[in-house]
């Protein structure tokens, strides 16, 4: 296949991948409230469940239950509330019922925190029980035909029981509005279950609305509201520092400036408009679709771009070669599928409900992105090598410093990356039902860190410079050449035959030649 041919294959695989995942997720943008479309009931030995929602909420800051249902009082309240949610059961389980039966068929909604997971079922009974039976009805533990419960002595209304039923022949019944209010920080669970066999089948639709106190954002997504502000001062900050110095310097700039000053400009986007995606879902309850879709492209186009600066200045581009010849397109081609894998992952990660994110689509959007970050840190690393021991041959001490002093900072960086994946793995091993919700918000955040500290790293050793021949790529000529004693600005190749010309090209005092 020629390399045209393997071009428009790649970017017209990339662009059906993005349709096809923007068109299966833009109709469940819904994150705190969450929506049921006609869902059904998963099968256990003795029951049957839907996993209707769980997030960590902080306790409410004021104690009102009537402001609960008040679209005016909403503010410092932390609660769960029920929104036309309604069972649909099937025709033949409700035509075997009597019309005038009041009762023919129950349906609960289970709101529990995670630490009382043992006092649903019966666990505390040392079995694998969840609906109560005759023999357990006739101790008096449990009502024949519910859910075990055992209250918590500490707070006897929980876990909390709603319960639902059918009446007669219907085949439809809607939940009364009703709004669990939250006093207790923790993480919140919510199961709709019924234990009824001749209840198979049935459909729930309809959605619960989840409130903390200071707004709709889930309560492991909060901080993070508060750390991409911070992060969006950080780029400003540096970004004025690198544009000052930029427009001082603007005669003796190199190419290598303009990628970095776009990677800085991406970086201030991405935080903003992260931080203004947070806070109009912290205010509705929904993530916008347009500033969602904005923030992860954002997202998608820095990681991308960042990893190839990284990988152009490791292969010595402005520096050590003029330009990459004939692996610009190889290069270019590993960034356009790194974007693809990426921003298929952000996308799945950021456009659904925040707990819907299955362990299988994880996977499969993990690994992509990781092969091809391990593909970046190889040949970034083989790279700074060849980098290296060109220098050496060359005894261009000047950059062989500067590239040693970078090779030290990258390995840092990645050994920091393998410590904290470690760390990631060991959380999420250990934390399997979110109990750590609360510190859940340091992952992203430090590769958010780490990003921006590799970039100042660049930003130091790659400043404008009053001496750009310091850094600057020039041609050899002959075995005695030096590219430090070559001016770039000056549009013209001038050979320094001096040696004292040469040193004070390089920054070297030659005060000392004068003495002598």
């Amino acid at each position: 296949m020629e390399e045209g041919e393997f071009w428009k294959l790649g970017f017209l695989s990339g662009f059906v991948l993005f349709i096809t995942i923007i068109n299966s997720h833009l109709a469940s943008v819904s994150a705190s409230i969450h929506e049921y479309s006609n869902e059904g009931f998963i099968a256990q030995p003795d029951a049957f469940f839907f996993h209707g929602g769980s997030e960590g909420l902080y306790a409410s800051k004021v104690h009102d239950s009537s402001a609960v249902t008040s679209e005016n009082h909403l503010q410092g309240k932390s609660f769960i509330r029920f929104e036309d949610v309604t069972f649909v059961r099937t025709k033949e389980a409700a035509s075997q019922q009597h019309e005038m039966q009041q009762n023919t068929g129950l349906v609960e909604a289970i709101v529990l925190e995670v630490k009382d997971r043992e006092r649903v079922g019966g666990g505390f009974l040392k079995s694998n029980l969840i609906c109560c039976n005759p023999n357990l009805a006739a101790t008096g533990a449990c009502k024949l035909g519910e859910v075990i419960i055992q209250k918590n002595p500490d707070n006897p209304e929980w876990p909390k029981r709603i319960q639902t039923s059918f009446a007669g022949k219907n085949e439809e019944v809607k939940m009364q509005p009703e709004a669990v209010e939250i006093n207790s920080t923790g993480m919140y669970y919510l199961y709709f279950m019924f234990c009824d066999p001749q209840l198979k089948g049935t459909l729930i639709r309809g959605r619960t609305v989840w409130k903390n106190p200071n707004g709709y954002l889930p309560g492991k997504m909060t901080p993070l509201m508060t750390f991409y502000g911070i992060m969006s001062l950080a780029y400003l900050v540096l970004g004025l520092v690198w544009f000052l110095k930029f427009v001082q310097l603007w005669k003796d700039v190199i190419q290598l400036h303009y990628h970095i000053t776009a990677v800085i400009a991406l970086g201030m986007c991405e935080m903003a408009v992260w931080y203004f995606e947070y806070v109009n879902f912290n205010s509705t309850g929904r993530r916008p679709i347009g500033v969602t879709l904005w923030a992860v492209t954002f997202t998608t186009v820095k990681k991308t771009l960042s990893r190839l600066l990284l990988l152009v200045v490791s292969m010595g581009f402005g520096v050590v070669r003029p330009t990459l010849g004939g692996i610009t397109s190889r290069v270019l081609l590993l960034g356009l599928f790194y974007f693809i894998a990426c921003e298929a992952l952000e996308l799945v990660e950021h456009m659904g409900n925040v707990n819907d994110f299955s362990k299988r689509t994880e996977l499969l959007l993990v690994l992509p992105v990781a092969f091809l970050d391990s593909c970046f840190i190889l040949w970034i690393f083989s790279s700074l090598s060849k980098t290296l021991e060109k220098l050496q041959m060359r005894r261009n001490l000047v950059k062989l410093e500067l590239y040693q002093r970078f090779t030290n900072y990258l390995a840092v960086s990645v050994l920091l990356s393998i410590a904290w994946i470690g760390f990631e793995l060991y959380f999420n091993a250990t934390d399997p039902l979110s109990e750590m919700w609360r510190i859940a918000w340091i992952i992203p955040a430090f590769w958010t860190l780490l990003a921006y500290f590799l970039l100042v790293v660049i930003c130091i050793l790659w400043a404008p410079s009053r001496n750009p021949t310091r850094y600057a790529y020039m041609e050899e000529v002959g075995d005695e050449f030096d590219e430090e004693g070559i001016s770039l600005t000056s549009g013209v190749l001038k050979a320094a035959v001096d040696p004292k010309l040469e040193r004070m090209a390089a920054g070297e005092d030659v005060e000392e030649d004068k003495r002598e």
